[in-house]
C-alpha cells in the first residue's frame, strides 16, 4: 500500500512540522558536509510554495537528554537560511519546546520557516514520551517524516507525534521506499547485492534475507575474511568475526538451494600495520602470511567483482570493499564506485560507509539512489518494518 505524501495535502492555512535528519558533522562548530541537509530541500521548498508555514526538528548527535551547546542546531539554520534565500528562524530553548517556542509556531505567516533545537537535549525524545510527542504535535497540523535516517528509530518526534496530528511523507522518504522498496520487492533481474563492512553477525539477517531475492552476492570488506577463514584458508592477523564464524556454512547452503552465485576474494592486499604507512602488498587467497591483514581486495578480485557488476541489471551496494579511508587501500572500495557510476543499470546504495565512498569519489550523482539512513536502509533490506516509517498514513 502506498504512502500518502506532501501532495497529499492541500496546505493553505497549515503548518506542517517536518522531522528532518540534519545530524550533521561539525567541525570547530562549522558544518562539514550538509549532504543531509541538502536532501531535505525539495520537500521545504515545496510546502513553501504551497504556502505552508514550516516547523522544522531534528537530532544532533548524542547530547544524551541535556543542553550541549557544541550540539546546538543554530548552524544548520543558517545553512538552511542560505540554500532557501530566505531567513530560518532559528528558536532556541534548552527544553526544546517552551510558550516561547510554541507562540513563534502560531506566529508563522505561510511560506515562514522555523527551525527548533535539537530534540535529544531532551530524554523523553528517545524515551517516545507521550507528552513530548504531543507538545512537538501542538506545534503545527500535519506531520511530515523526511528523517529516513531515524526512521528504525521510535522516538518520540519520528513516530510518537503521529499519535496526535496526521502523518504524510516528504519526497526523500518517497524516495526511499521507491528505490529500496523496488530492489528488493521488484527488480530489474539479475539483481546483485555486493556486500562489505567489518562483520558477517550484524548482516547476518540482512545477507539470509537478500538471499532470497538476489541472483549474485558479492562478499568484500573485513567480512570476507570471515567467509574465507570458514572455507579453510589461513587469513593471517586479518579481521575475524567469531559469532559469525558458525553461520557460514549455513549461508553458502543456502545459497546453493536458491541458485544465488557467491562471489569471494582470490587476491587481497595486505599490511603488516592497520595504517596507511604500512608495507603492503598483494596476495592470493590461500598465500595470506600469518603476519600480516587484508585490507583491501585486489586487482584479480576487482576484475571479477566488476564482471558481476556488468552482467546486473539492478544492484544493491551495502558496505565498502576495504579501508577506503586510507588511499593505499582504497582501490577496490574505488574500483567497484565507479563501475557502479559507468553501468547502465539501477544502482542503490545503502547508506553509511557505501555512502560516503561514493561521495568522497565523487560518484554521488551518477547513482540511481543513495540512501541517507545507514542503519534505517538495513533494516529496510533486510525485511523490518520500520517503526517511523508504519507511521505514514495509508492512501
Amino acid at each position: 500500500m502506498a504512502k500518502k505524501t506532501v501532495k497529499d495535502i492541500a496546505w493553505a492555512g497549515k503548518t506542517a512540522v517536518m522531522r528532518c535528519d540534519f545530524n550533521v558533522p561539525l567541525k570547530d562548530g562549522a558544518i562539514s558536509d550538509d549532504t543531509r541537509i541538502r536532501a531535505a530541500l525539495p520537500t521545504i521548498e515545496y510546502l513553501k510554495e504551497q504556502g505552508a508555514a514550516i516547523v522544522i526538528m531534528s537530532h544532533l548527535g548524542r547530547p544524551k537528554g541535556k543542553a550541549v551547546p557544541e550540539m546546538s542546531l543554530a548552524p544548520v539554520a543558517a545553512r538552511l537560511s542560505e540554500y532557501l534565500g530566505c531567513d530560518v528562524k532559528f528558536v532556541a530553548s534548552d527544553v526544546v519546546v517552551d510558550d516561547e517556542v510554541k507562540d513563534a509556531a502560531k506566529a508563522l505567516q505561510a511560506g515562514e520557516i522555523m527551525l527548533i533545537e535539537n530534540v535529544r537535549y531532551r530524554n523523553e525524545e528517545t524515551d517516545n514520551d507521550p507528552e513530548f510527542a504531543k507538545d512537538l504535535a501542538d506545534l503545527g497540523d500535519v506531520f511530515v517524516q523526511e528523517a529516513f535516517g531515524t526512521a528504525h528509530r521510535a522516538h518520540a518526534s519520528t513516530t510518537g507525534i503521529a499519535a496526535y496530528i496526521p502523518a504524510v511523507s516528504g519526497f526523500l522518504i518517497e524516495k526511499e521506499l521507491k528505490y529500496l522498496g523496488m530492489a528488493v520487492d521488484n527488480p530489474e533481474r539479475p539483481l546483485c547485492a555486493i556486500m562489505g563492512g567489518a562483520k558477517v553477525a550484524d548482516k547476518i539477517t540482512l545477507i539470509g534475507n537478500l538471499l532470497d531475492k538476489v541472483d549474485k552476492l558479492v562478499i568484500g570488506g573485513g567480512m570476507a575474511f570471515t567467509f574465507l577463514k570458514a572455507m579453510g584458508f589461513s587469513i593471517g592477523t586479518s579481521l575475524l568475526d567469531e559469532e559469525g564464524l558458525c553461520t557460514i556454512d549455513d549461508i553458502f547452503a543456502k545459497a546453493e538451494e536458491r541458485g544465488v552465485e557467491i562471489c569471494l576474494p582470490v587476491d587481497v592486499v595486505c599490511a603488516d600495520a592497520f595504517s596507511n604507512d604500512a608495507a603492503f602488498d598483494t596476495y592470493d587467497v590461500k598465500d595470506i602470511p600469518a603476519d600480516r591483514m587484508g585490507l583491501d581486495i585486489g586487482p584479480k578480485t576487482v576484475e571479477k567483482y566488476l564482471a558481476a557488476i556488468n552482467s546486473s541489471k539492478t544492484v544493491v551496494w551495502n558496505g565498502p570493499m576495504g579501508v577506503f579511508e586510507m588511499s593505499n587501500f582504497a582501490a577496490g572500495t574505488k574500483a567497484v564506485a565507479e563501475c557502479l557510476a559507468k553501468h547502465e543499470c539501477t544502482t542503490v546504495i545503502g547508506g553509511g560507509d557505501s555512502a560516503a565512498a561514493v561521495e568522497q569519489f565523487g560518484f554521488t550523482a551518477d547513482m540511481t539512489h543513495v540512501s541517507t539512513g545507514g542503519g534505517a536502509s538495513l533494516e529496510f533490506l533486510e525485511g523490518k518494518t520500520l517503526p517511523g516509517i508504519a507511521i505514514i498514513e495509508e492512501c
